[in-house]
């Protein structure tokens, strides 16, 4: 058991990432190929993500190094572009399955388009009824989530299955059940670790996606910081294919 301290959490750290690089390593390559797949038939990835799993949203769509043809839903959404009024924004709107069939109306959604989603429970009514949704409408599903935690809680969509059991690829964050890793002494414990091992496992398969795109003889679209010089205007231009696809800064 590591200590309760900054270097202790590291040391965590440093382990679980290291486990998950290779426990997840054949599940990152079938996800990128699968991604691959996707946009080479001109289709765009999807990302969502509820709670703390936005985190792995924004990390798929719309940032420096990553993919242009990638488009973020958020539960923000509702309001932003549904005309739900604020108010329907809390906790325990991930809950409700219902919210899955008015996100995905409310994407820029087409038929060759392939979706990731996270969850670290996996077990939520919306993220469960987003991927049956995905799945019952032809789409390529990949999911990321902890695998322990996931087994030990019931899952809280009337189905009752679970994120990990529908998806097409599933990938496992090795967060442990309950995500926070060092024990308090009363009863609890602190450093949560699943949106670290999430990003790594995100930025794995885009390198990996670009990896084959590259070795193909392709130029992967993907792109460069907004913040020096040039950036907009590369980014624009990638952006410009999707026109009408993409939704950036929501």
């Amino acid at each position: 058991m590591s200590e309760l301290s900054a270097d202790g959490f590291l040391h965590v750290v440093t382990a679980t990432v290291e486990r998950v690089s290779a426990s997840q390593r054949e599940g990152v390559l079938r996800a990128a190929d699968l991604l691959v797949a996707a946009l080479r038939a001109g289709g765009v990835v999807q990302a969502f993500g509820s709670g703390h799993s936005e985190a792995f949203a924004m990390e798929v769509a719309g940032r420096a190094g990553g993919l242009v043809p990638t488009n973020r839903i958020s539960l923000r959404d509702l309001v932003l572009f549904g005309g739900e009024p604020a108010s329907v924004l809390g906790p325990m709107l991930e809950r409700d399955p219902s919210v899955a069939h008015r996100l995905y109306a409310l994407a820029p959604v087409q038929p060759a388009d392939i979706f990731v989603l996270a969850s670290n429970s996996g077990v939520n009514g919306s993220i469960v009824e987003f991927a049956t949704l995905v799945k019952e409408r032809g789409h390529g599903l990949i999911a990321v989530t902890s695998l322990a935690h996931s087994a030990g809680v019931d899952s809280r969509h009337p189905s009752g299955r679970k994120l990990s059991e529908i998806a097409d690829v599933v990938l496992d964050n090795g967060a442990p059940y309950g995500d926070a890793t060092l024990p308090l002494p009363g009863g609890g414990a602190v450093g949560a670790i699943s949106s670290i091992t999430a990003a790594l496992l995100a930025e794995q398969v885009v390198v990996e996606v670009v990896r084959r795109m590259v070795e193909a003889g392709e130029t992967p679209p993907v792109y460069l910081s907004a913040n020096i010089p040039g950036g907009d205007e590369h980014n624009h231009e990638l952006e410009a294919r999707y026109k009408g696809r993409l939704r950036r800064g929501a």
